[in-house]
């Protein structure tokens, strides 16, 4: 089969790899429809991932067909799935407690072990959700988009509080978007006034950007001093973390979505003065990829707008390559396969 293959950092390839083999039991044999490219992808690609080894096929936002099952698996043959790429132990405490997201082995596709910007792919039957009625190119979004429902679950927020995602990406536009779903009133932050363009002109979002001043500023203003109730930092930088917790109202949330390598610094008089609740959201769950597959299904997700860019495997090296570095109206890129 043809697979692109991350050498080492910098170094992408298309290749001729083995095809899997017959799934075992409990495990499904799926051709890859669609793969999305994620911000881990090109952190791969530059040498920024801090656990991964070379080389690697990278791609963990996935669709596919199922083509061969093993012993015991309930999928049919020819059914379209979402693939959930968190391959958990079902056994350690996290997987007993109903939480395999953060199962204490967790191996990621695409990361931990190879991914799916190839043909074919083997994948545990439980890791499998039938796409139910959306396209295969619609059903490759799933993935990146629970990890902002995911968020938005945890922050455990009552309809109408007043919510400020931070990070104006595809990871932060997902979680504004299921926030909004979810009933809050949300408003975006970031530095890019490129990207808070495309937030306020395409998706209907409040902003605030965050190049025209003091944030805490901007923040007391809009929000009479008092602070958002619930605040979700999808950054993936410390300072912006950090920064994140002067902007939560008393009795409020910070839901920190990304995840940074940095130790996290904060006022402990300040946190336990405004009563605050801190919250970690890692990765997503079964019902986090059903409630968004339903909301994609019902016209609430405006997946055409986010969806900016596309590839085939062909191409994947060269264009992968170019948008590490060209950003400008990259919002998301897809690359069809089957």
């Amino acid at each position: 089969m043809k697979a692109v293959i991350c050498r080492s950092p910098g170094e992408l390839v298309l290749e001729d790899r083995p095809a899997p083999g017959a799934p075992p039991a409990g495990w499904a044999l799926v051709a890859v429809s669609h793969v999305g490219i994620c911000g881990t992808d090109y952190h791969i690609f530059e040498g920024k991932h801090p656990f991964l080894a070379y080389p690697r096929i990278m791609g963990h936002e996935v669709s596919g067909s199922v083509i061969e099952t093993g012993e015991g698996v309930d999928l049919a043959v020819g059914e379209p799935v979402v693939i959930n790429p968190y391959l958990s132990c079902g056994k350690c405490i996290a997987c007993r407690h109903g939480k395999p997201n953060c199962c204490v082995k967790i191996e990621v596709l695409g990361v931990h072990r190879d991914g799916a910007m190839c043909e074919r792919i083997l994948v545990p039957a439980r890791n499998l959700y039938p796409a139910n009625g959306l396209s295969l190119a619609d059903a490759a979004a799933v993935e990146f988009l629970a990890i902002g429902a995911h968020a938005v679950r945890r922050a455990g927020a009552d309809p109408g509080a007043r919510a400020l995602v931070i990070g104006a990406g595809p990871i932060g536009l997902g979680n504004a978007i299921f926030a909004r779903i979810a009933g809050l009133d949300v408003t975006l932050l970031d530095m890019s006034s490129e990207r808070l363009a495309f937030a306020e002109n395409e998706l209907g979002f409040r902003i605030l950007d965050g190049s025209r001043g003091a944030v805490s500023d901007l923040v007391k203003e809009a929000t009479s001093g008092e602070g958002f109730d619930v605040v979700f930092d999808a950054t993936g930088n410390t300072r912006s973390v950090q920064s994140a917790f002067a902007h939560v109202a008393h009795g409020g949330t910070l839901v920190l979505v990304s995840v940074v390598k940095d130790d996290i610094v904060f006022s402990d008089p300040e946190f336990h003065k405004r009563e605050m609740t801190l919250v970690g959201s890692r990765n997503a769950l079964r019902a986090d990829f059903d409630h968004v597959a339903a909301s994609i299904r019902n016209g609430a997700v405006p997946l055409a707008k986010l969806v900016t860019h596309r590839t085939t495997l062909a191409d994947t090296p060269s264009d992968l390559a170019r948008w590490a570095h060209e950003k400008s109206g990259l919002i998301k890129a897809v690359i069809e396969i089957g």
